[in-house]
């Protein structure tokens, strides 16, 4: 299990995956946040949770798609759906693995 060596690595991923999707992101703020790993805003905001560098990099990559696909698309439906696969294969069972980190909270 590969984890995240400080906030400046993770920030790093999340430019690499912006620039990837075509995203542009105004900031990146990483937090502590007591029920959600991550919200994004219309602004161009990004809020991580600092949890998320204790984790494995997998779920953190799987996060930072998850919330910069939102800045296209606004929902969890089929177009956010097929670009998550497209982008990490099977995210469900990312999701199912963060799910288990939420439940040993």
């Amino acid at each position: 299990m590969k984890t995240w060596r400080d906030k400046d690595e993770f920030k790093a991923r999340v430019l690499e995956w912006a620039a990837k999707l075509d995203v542009k992101a105004s900031a990146i703020y990483i937090r502590p946040m007591r029920r959600k790993w991550a919200s994004c805003s219309t602004a161009g905001n990004l809020n991580f949770n600092s949890d998320l560098l204790r984790l494995d990099s997998e779920l953190g990559d799987y996060v930072i798609v998850h919330e910069l696909l939102h800045f296209s698309v606004p929902n969890h439906g089929k177009l956010w759906k097929s670009l998550m696969r497209a982008h990490l294969g099977e995210h469900e069972r990312l999701a199912e693995r963060l799910q288990r980190v939420v439940a040993m909270r």
